[in-house]
């Protein structure tokens, strides 16, 4: 007889669901998965944008500013220039000035917004031996750079002027019509000058002789010098031929800095800070005048008792020294129909006839005796003297008490 063995036991699987282990199916893993890409591309931006503000060049603004890109600059005639000559900028006559002396012989100083120079800056850039090119100068430029010229007017109409039959200067003819809309300029009888683009009797373009035998160009307009118009008509020829030296000294002043400054009173001219003295003392006698007393104090203990009767024997003193009876027998009539009117249910704007047909019935007085008592005709019966009123004041003293 044979036996076989019981099977040996096999260990039970573990129920329910298999956790997986691992970076794969972590949370973190599910996270990094989700925003590598958001986290990348916001990456590569601010890279992209550090490197774009790295090399960006900061340009300056302003009207006929070297280095000024926009319309209004004039950088393309600066950069244009540079190519057969040295160009420098100053924002001072001082440093134009060492500019200039610097330079050689043939040098070009070029000077827009004079009106930010002082009398004794503009007089030491005039002594300087170079040809100046004035680019709409004030009048005080005129007469330090070119004396015997003058402004007599403004042209307007049109985009460009031709420099016309009788212009010798070199520079204007070859350009031909230019953008010079602007300003005019005339020389004195005597004045050595050359005149071209005409217009209203005057020139748009006014070239100076000195007796040192340099010249200053009076130019009405700074728009030929633009990045705008710089190559409309003839005006990138114009300014090349008239800034056409080695050196070009371009002075375009800053504005000039505040130094100090005055109060309101330094301000105020010194007469009119003498009439403010009366004027003080006047107030002050005024004051003490106002304000002086009037006799001693005197006093008087609190609380003050004051008879409830005090106004009505008041106003009443007041009636009969001024022979006031019909006010006080409007008063007399007021008051009645001002205490009656609620207790007979009447508004206080209603009618004389539905009054006196409540009183009337409430009290069982007749009508018509109540109608001359409380609406009198005029002249009033109960206003001609004292007994009249008094009269009046009994019997709606009764009429009172029978309506109650």
């Amino acid at each position: 007889m044979t036996t076989t063995a019981p099977p040996e036991p096999r260990s039970q699987a573990p129920t329910g669901p298999a956790r997986r282990t691992g970076p794969g199916g972590s949370a973190a893993g599910r996270l990094w998965r989700a925003g590598r890409l958001p986290l990348a591309a916001f990456t590569l931006l601010v890279v992209v944008a550090v490197l774009v503000s790295l090399g960006r060049e900061p340009f300056p603004s302003g009207y006929l500013e070297p280095g000024n890109p926009d319309p209004n600059g004039s950088r393309a005639l600066v950069r244009l220039l540079e190519e057969d000559a040295n160009v420098t900028v100053t924002r001072s006559s001082e440093a134009a000035a060492r500019a200039v002396e610097r330079a050689g012989d043939d040098t070009v100083l070029v000077l827009f917004l004079d009106h930010r120079l002082l009398p004794e800056e503009l007089d030491a850039l005039a002594e300087l031996e170079a040809d100046t090119v004035l680019v709409q100068p004030s009048l005080r430029s005129l007469n330090t750079f070119a004396p015997g010229t003058d402004v007599i007017g403004r042209v307007h109409e049109g985009r460009t002027l031709e420099p016309g039959s009788d212009c010798e200067l070199p520079a204007a003819s070859a350009a031909g019509d230019a953008g010079v809309v602007g300003e005019l300029y005339s020389a004195e009888p005597g004045t050595e000058a050359l005149g071209c683009y005409p217009a209203d009797g005057g020139s748009a373009l006014l070239q100076v002789a000195a007796p040192d035998g340099t010249t200053t160009t009076l130019l009405g307009t700074g728009a030929p010098l633009t990045n705008r118009d710089l190559d409309s008509a003839g005006n990138a020829s114009l300014m090349l031929n008239l800034l056409a030296a080695e050196d070009v000294v371009w002075l375009r002043p800053d504005p000039p800095e505040e130094v100090g400054s005055a109060t309101l009173w330094e301000l105020v001219p010194s007469g009119l800070r003498w009439s403010l003295v009366p004027l003080a003392l006047t107030l002050l006698l005024f004051a003490l005048w106002r304000g002086r007393r009037m006799g001693a104090l005197v006093p008087e203990s609190l609380p003050v008792i004051v008879r409830a009767a005090e106004t009505t024997e008041g106003r009443a003193g007041l009636y009969r020294s001024r022979q006031a009876r019909d006010r006080a027998v409007s008063a007399l009539r007021e008051g009645f129909l001002e205490r009656s009117l609620p207790k007979l249910g009447l508004r206080r704007d209603a009618g004389p006839e539905a009054v006196v047909a409540a009183v009337a019935a409430r009290s069982g007085d007749d009508p018509q005796t109540l109608w001359p008592l409380l609406y009198p005709a005029q002249p009033d019966p109960y206003a001609a003297n004292d007994d009249a009123m008094l009269r009046l004041a009994e019997e709606i003293d009764q009429l009172a008490g029978r309506l109650r």
